[in-house]
């Protein structure tokens, strides 16, 4: 009997998938029932021992490689997130960018999952030129998550045509699923541009705030059915949410309202550190699974970056629902300390 207790805690270790062992470390130890109580009264200390020994093989097996692949919308251009704990990730361009990817590693380690994270950039460039310039960089190993997204405005040529990203998205996950086929993708879809939508004669010009998001959207729904893509970043529909909840301002070229974010930063284009962190905060609830809001407002890569906790506190939120209402994540936070007050990482 003691042996067959033994083999199936190591089956069953062996089995434990990395995304089993993210939902474990999400959910309420207290929920464990029924036959799960019953099977663990029948472990003696010497297989509590062995229990322990496998899952911590286990979890120092599920260290997560994720690779970024974007342009100035990945790399934070515009604002202080550019450069941003650029130590704490790896630049596979040797350009010491931090950007989303290390506001991403932050809130993993905070979170306790445990991620290596990679990044491919280029600024203004779509997933073309890192097809036809940088596969030798992104094929050196294989990856267990990828994210990346296109140009801003599905094509920089034909702005609204989503034909050169679905063929691109296609193109780059088969190179990827030939390293893993076991890849995970997730695309990016990025935010409305003011410059678009409020300057004369742009392709958005005169239509609601919140459109060209959804327009960027259906194109990346499109190009979602490529294999082993498994979910949307919907990063411009979170910006839109957070408008719609008052924290912020929707037309910055009439002044922002106090008590009002600005999302963009000074060229009405790329983001801000506050549209950077709330890039951040999608896809980091879209990979994990975990709700954003359990970073807590006094999450500390926004203390580093000057916000307020209240500011937090709505960009989780904004987040949170832009992920809940794709099932992405569950209301669900995690049962870890948090600090009583806002303080630097660690």
């Amino acid at each position: 009997m003691d042996n067959q207790i033994v083999m199936i805690l190591i089956a069953g270790c062996l089995c434990v998938s990395r995304r089993v062992f993210l939902w474990t470390r999400a959910s309420n130890s207290a929920n464990i029932k029924g036959n799960n109580k019953r099977a663990i009264a029948m472990l003696k200390p010497a297989h509590f021992s062995l229990l322990i020994l496998l899952l911590g093989s286990v979890q120092a097996a599920a260290q997560t490689d994720v690779l970024f692949i974007g342009n100035s919308f990945t790399y934070g251009w515009g604002s202080p997130v550019r450069h941003y704990r650029a130590d704490t990730v790896t630049d596979l361009n040797s350009e010491g960018i931090g950007g989303v990817p290390a506001l991403f590693k932050s809130f993993a380690d905070q979170a306790g999952v445990d991620y290596k994270v990679y990044l491919e950039t280029r600024g203004g460039a779509g997933i073309d030129f890192h097809l036809a310039n940088k596969l030798g960089v992104i094929g050196r190993r294989p990856w267990d998550q990828v994210v990346m997204h296109g140009y801003s405005t599905l094509d920089a040529d034909e702005a609204g045509n989503p034909d050169k990203l679905v063929q691109t998205v296609a193109e780059m996950t088969e190179f990827l699923r030939n390293k893993n086929a076991d890849v995970e993708v997730y695309l990016t879809s990025t935010w409305s541009r003011a410059d678009q939508t409020y300057l004369p004669d742009r392709p958005w010009t005169g239509q609601p705030i919140e459109q060209m998001a959804l327009d960027v959207r259906a194109g990346y729904d499109l190009a979602a059915a490529a294999p082993n893509v498994a979910a949307v970043n919907g990063v411009g529909e979170a910006w839109s949410r957070a408008m719609a909840l008052g924290i912020a301002d929707p037309n910055p070229y009439d002044g922002i309202e106090a008590d009002k974010v600005d999302l963009w930063t000074y060229d009405h284009y790329h983001a801000s550190h506050y549209g950077y962190y709330l890039e951040a905060l999608v896809v980091f609830g879209n990979l994990t699974g975990l709700d954003p809001r359990s970073l807590s407002e006094n999450e500390c890569s926004a203390y580093e970056l000057g916000m307020s906790r209240n500011q937090v506190r709505m960009l989780q939120q904004a987040a949170f629902d832009q992920l809940e209402s794709e099932n992405r994540v569950t209301a669900n936070p995690l049962e870890l300390p948090r600090p009583v007050a806002a303080q630097r990482c660690n």
